[in-house]
């Protein structure tokens, strides 16, 4: 249980981490921002606010097969 809590914790401080400047999507959204391309960061926030919301759902069903 805490491996999955700490792999979610992960997935969301890797879009931070991108966002200063450490790569991934946290740079392309970051790069989107800085040419004023609005339509590509809400394309951006819909992926991660996805991600997010998958990994949160397929991490809870996990551990209620291992409690």
């Amino acid at each position: 249980a805490f491996t999955l809590y700490r792999w979610d914790i992960n997935v969301r401080s890797a879009i931070v981490i991108g966002f200063v400047g450490g790569g991934g999507i946290g740079f392309i959204l970051i790069e989107l921002i800085r040419v004023g391309n609005m339509r590509g960061v809400s394309a951006v926030f819909i992926a991660i606010a996805a991600v997010v919301i998958v990994l949160d759902y397929f991490s809870a069903k996990l551990r209620e097969r291992l409690v």
